[in-house]
């Protein structure tokens, strides 16, 4: 393959009709890397707002089970991704998923914000922040908000926002309007932080820690009440992305996907797993009668316990 084989591909594709297959190999062979940084801190973003960061730091999934999860939003999100909506593993993710959010009371407009990231989050890295190896093109943004948009859809989200511009302006909007510090998305910021660090080497990890701090931009230093980043920190943490992107430029394109489920960061499941067997289930969550599963302490939510992942027949197989 020559190096824009996969970019020819995706423009013989239709934004629409087609936009989940632009949206994989987007996320799969063109950006793997850089996507998942950019909706990783998409769904970081989200913690600054107090309705959000608050119901995390709650259900003490973020803080006592970060790993656990870091893995199962993306294994969830990566399913439907490869799988689509139909009946099957994608579908199975979706009702997880939906299982999960509509145990809490959470408002329309934080699912709209919270949508609007994954939208925003991937142009601004790759466009915006210049941290890519090449721009998005508009063919692209929009394939990425139309499968966006499907995704909403498939959660019952309401006034999901039609183009990329309006997704923008709701983003931006509802982050001035709501951003602000809370004790909990503090505690939630702090132990995401903690695990990404983690994903390094010991010898790297004094470097990463303030690498990380400085890619966060002024409001989310502001909302979670950080010392904001010297100067030379901001530098270098930009300096570096954009260097790595040119060197990714003259890198041969990806051939074979990579997906979220290929990760090294995600950890948890060494053995496999079923989609319908992990998260979390709260009080009046339904659950596989064949799931063992045991109470987070101080909430009344109940998380697999430990070599639930598969089904028993599963594990025979």
């Amino acid at each position: 393959m020559k190096r824009y084989d996969w970019y020819d591909e995706i423009h013989r594709l239709d934004a629409e009709a087609d936009c989940r297959r632009i949206t994989q190999i987007l996320a799969w062979h063109e950006f793997p890397w850089d996507i998942t940084q950019a909706l990783g801190l998409a769904l970081y973003r989200t913690y600054a707002v107090p309705s959000i960061g608050g119901l995390l730091d709650r259900t003490r999934e973020f803080t006592t089970r970060t790993q656990y999860r870091y893995d199962d939003t993306a294994l969830l999100l990566g399913a439907m991704l490869h799988h689509g909506f139909e009946p099957g593993e994608g579908r199975d993710a979706l009702r997880r998923m939906n299982q999960m959010h509509r145990s809490f009371d959470i408002s329309n407009d934080d699912y709209r914000y919270v949508l609007s990231t994954f939208v925003v989050m991937p142009v601004i890295w790759l466009n915006d922040l210049g941290y890519g190896w090449r721009k998005l093109t508009e063919h692209e943004i929009a394939a990425g908000t139309n499968y966006y948009r499907m995704l909403g859809k498939h959660m019952a989200i309401k006034d999901i926002p039609a183009t990329y511009a309006e997704f923008y302006d709701l983003f931006d909007s509802y982050e001035r309007e709501n951003f602000a510090y809370s004790e909990g998305g503090r505690a939630v910021s702090d132990a995401t932080l903690d695990l990404m660090v983690d994903f390094y080497p010991p010898w790297q990890r004094p470097i990463i820690r303030p690498f990380s701090m400085a890619l966060l931009d002024e409001r989310l230093i502001t909302a979670f009440r950080y010392p904001a980043p010297s100067r030379f920190w901001r530098f270098a943490a930009r300096a570096g992305l954009r260097a790595r992107a040119k060197v990714v430029r003259f890198m041969p394109p990806r051939v074979e996907p990579f997906q979220e489920k290929d990760s090294p960061n995600i950890r948890s499941y060494p053995r496999g797993y079923d989609v319908n067997r992990i998260g979390t289930f709260p009080q009046g969550c339904p659950v596989p009668h064949d799931l063992v599963t045991t109470e987070v302490p101080g909430t009344d939510i109940r998380v697999p316990a430990p070599g639930q992942e598969l089904a028993p027949e599963q594990k025979a197989g």
